[in-house]
């Protein structure tokens, strides 16, 4: 078994390691169909031999051509490290800096099996979110970090390691960009193709920037999306009783179940695969599995009746489950479910993201390797399926909503009736999760801020939740908007039902929703905490991509905009650029995320605190723009929210200065004007 000296020593070359091919046991991604020409196929091995000396390209050759013909990619699975990947205590890497210490142990975090969706093939979540293409990239970028120094920084080409260039200790040790393909030529069709020549990835969002914290992130953002469901669409505070229906418990969807127990509900998800519901159920985030609907549809009954509190995992199709709802109704007159929305990968609908109801799931993954077309047609008519049912169930009290997966999106395309009269673009039927609940929180300032104790050490992130919490509970007790307290207590509910819920998988992690003050006081409180000796090691400072400004997404993040700018990226690239500039250990910038290639814009960044009074100014200053910036973009939008938050930061830091719009007269004399 390989140690860490040896990851960090470049490829294993001499002698080569022993070719074990796919493991057996382990979850797979699905088989890719790029369609490449002869001469593409010959420049897809070209560009995989030329990680290695002449003298073994021979012997590699063959096998990288098998791989490319059976999975549609050459993952170079004989380089896959024979080691247990995990996050390993950050003092265990030989480095010459604690930064790049911690960007391995974010890396390795991203691959460990326990975390990855597929981590032979270099998947993190989402079904394709890459943290590298091939294994080779892997070797070399932690070859890399190994030799970083304070004046240096390593650049990073959609998971290929460029190298190290002289830079300063100011400027980030690490730069990543993912998929940033000529815009005429971000197709889905051209992405296969140009990944297949490992030339670009998608990197999902926290996949290729290392900031993925399993599934705890989209743990909180469930709890905090049903919360503000219940409430707006509900009227209630308390979920007892109420009904969560919904697909997926793969990667980041594998979140849904436990996010239904926290808020006290019953959630019944749907899953496809049996080795990632059962995944589930070991963990202990889904407390009851059964492949039978009669089952499903019993045991809701009970749990509704008793207002039990059940994360119930059904085996097998969502349209299934969705149109059996209907016929209930329609023999019964019985509306069985409150809420409603969908966390299949529909960003990548025809490559194993989404499961066609006329199949099984062993049926399914063999006719899109196949067939392509076919499926691709089974799988619409499945979108439409599924959305005619949701569509008999909302004329009842029930109310779904797209959760930024591009499940409308697709179901429009694919023919569903999902189309809103008189609507704009990015609008639907039915609202994405940003529109109507989760918009006027990113107005505010808030979004999913996250930290990762690289000692590993549970005590450590037990002293920071209890750091986070007395920063919350103080800004309340300063005086804050009821608007703001509201979120803070959900937050501080959120840290207290973490330890209780066993919610770390991987890294020793938390994320919150908070705004920018509770971002910088708990960057400085902890940072503080280093310094004292409280906490043993660096604290990685990171969030979502999925944040206030570091995503342009027009079916998602920014679907709240309306003055046209949503099909716009200036915020998620300027996003970027500002975080290099104010600090960040390291910063990322992807196409794609979500949504979906060609959709999206997002980027990300990494901070290590490392007690230093240069830390915490780099924290102030960094967190502060990364806040800023997107709600002085929804600010000049015309979004209200955003606009008293940024007059009242204004007022306090006299270093921003915001262009404010001016409200514009009304329709009568815009439609006057036009007429002259």
């Amino acid at each position: 078994m390989s140690s860490l000296q040896a990851l960090c020593s470049g490829l294993p070359l001499r002698p080569l390691p022993k070719n074990r091919g796919r493991q057996a046991g382990v979850p797979h991604a699905p088989v890719r169909t790029p369609g490449l020409s002869p001469a593409e196929k010959q420049l897809a091995l070209r560009n995989a031999l030329r990680y290695f000396p002449p003298d073994v390209q021979n012997m590699l050759a063959p096998e990288f051509a098998q791989e490319l013909q059976l999975y549609g990619h050459i993952y170079m699975y004989r380089f896959c490290p024979d080691i247990e990947m995990r996050a390993y205590p950050v003092e265990q890497y030989p480095c010459r800096t604690k930064a790049a210490a911690a960007i391995m142990h974010m890396i390795m975090n991203n691959l460990d099996p326990a975390v990855a969706q597929f981590p032979q093939e270099l998947v993190t979540y989402g079904g394709n979110g890459q943290v590298f293409s091939n294994w080779a990239q892997f070797w070399l970028t932690m070859f890399y970090l190994s030799k970083i120094t304070e004046e240096q920084t390593l650049v990073m080409y959609s998971g290929h390691p460029l190298g190290l260039f002289p830079s300063s200790r100011s400027a980030p040790r690490l730069i990543i960009t993912n998929g940033m393909v000529i815009p005429n030529y971000s197709s889905r069709t051209e992405y296969e193709k140009l990944f297949a020549l490992g030339v670009t990835m998608y990197g999902q969002m926290t996949a290729g920037s290392y900031c993925y914290i399993g599934p705890q992130g989209i743990v909180h953002g469930t709890v905090l999306t049903m919360l503000n469901a219940a409430r707006r669409y509900l009227g209630i505070e308390d979920l007892a009783g109420k009904v969560f229906v919904t697909s997926g418990l793969g990667g980041m969807s594998g979140a849904q179940a436990k996010a239904a127990v926290i808020v006290g509900c019953i959630g019944v998800i749907a899953e496809v695969d049996k080795a990632a519901l059962e995944k589930r159920h070991k963990q202990g985030w889904l407390m009851e599995v059964t492949d039978s609907l009669d089952q499903c549809i019993k045991r809701l009954r009970e749990a509704r009746k008793k207002k039990e509190v059940l994360s119930l995992g059904y085996h097998g199709n969502v349209v299934a489950l969705w149109e059996r709802l209907v016929r209930e109704l329609d023999t019964t007159g019985e509306c069985l479910v409150d809420l409603g929305s969908d966390q299949t990968s529909c960003h990548n609908p025809f490559n194993g993201g989404y499961y066609p109801v006329q199949l099984s799931f062993t049926e399914a993954q063999s006719l899109m390797a196949s067939n392509p077309a076919v499926f691709k047609d089974l799988v619409q008519e499945s979108l439409r399926r599924q959305v005619s049912a949701i569509n008999r169930l909302a004329e009842k009290n029930f109310f779904f909503w797209d959760y930024g997966n591009a499940f409308l999106l697709e179901a429009q395309r694919a023919g569903a009736d999902v189309e809103k009269k008189g609507a704009c673009r990015t609008e639907f039927r039915y609202p994405s999760y940003v529109q109507h609940i989760m918009g006027d929180i990113f107005s505010q300032g808030f979004g999913p801020f996250r930290w990762v104790c690289t000692s590993g050490d549970p005590q450590d992130l037990a002293v920071t939740d209890e750091l986070a919490t007395s920063v919350l509970e103080e800004a309340i007790a300063d005086g804050v908007k009821a608007s703001v307290k509201l979120q803070y207590m959900d937050n501080i509910r959120w840290i207290r039902e973490a330890a209780r819920h066993r919610l770390v998988v991987g890294s020793q992690a938390r994320i919150l929703y908070s705004d920018q003050k509770g971002r910088v006081a708990i960057a400085v409180a902890i940072n503080q905490a280093i310094a004292r000796g409280r906490i043993k090691a660096p604290v990685v400072l990171s969030r979502d991509h999925h944040d206030v400004s570091g995503t342009d997404s027009p079916f998602r993040e920014t679907s709240n905009i309306y003055d046209g700018s949503a099909f716009c990226a200036d915020m998620a690239v300027q996003n970027f650029v500002g975080d290099a500039c104010r600090g960040a250990t390291w910063v990322a910038l992807h196409n794609g995320g979500g949504v979906g290639w060609g959709e999206v814009i997002n980027g990300g960044f990494g901070l290590v605190l490392d007690g230093t009074p240069e830390a915490e100014q780099r924290a102030r200053l960094m967190l502060s723009w990364d806040v800023s910036n997107g709600v002085a973009r929804r600010c000049w939008s015309g979004n209200r929210k955003a606009y008293e938050i940024i007059c009242q930061t204004m007022q306090e830091n006299s270093g921003l200065v915001v262009t404010l719009p001016h409200d514009v007269g009304d329709e009568q004399v815009l439609q006057q004007a036009l007429q002259l």
